[in-house]
């Protein structure tokens, strides 16, 4: 099951704070971005998704 878009946003968010701090190794820094992108990348699907089912309930809407 796909995760909450609000959880994912949560997820980006302790990551950016994370790599904000001078203390986060080079390593640690990849693997926190390669995750944020994947993060992102999930998040804009969803959004995409959202905006797909809006279309079509005011499309479907209209044609009454």
């Amino acid at each position: 099951m796909a995760k909450k878009f609000e959880t994912m946003m949560t997820e980006l968010e302790a990551i950016v704070n994370k790599l904000d701090n001078d203390q986060v190794s080079l390593e640690e820094s990849i693997e926190l971005y390669e995750k944020g992108v994947q993060l992102s990348k999930a998040c804009q699907e969803q959004l995409v998704q959202a905006e797909d089912k809006i279309n079509k309930v005011s499309s479907d809407e209209g044609q009454k």
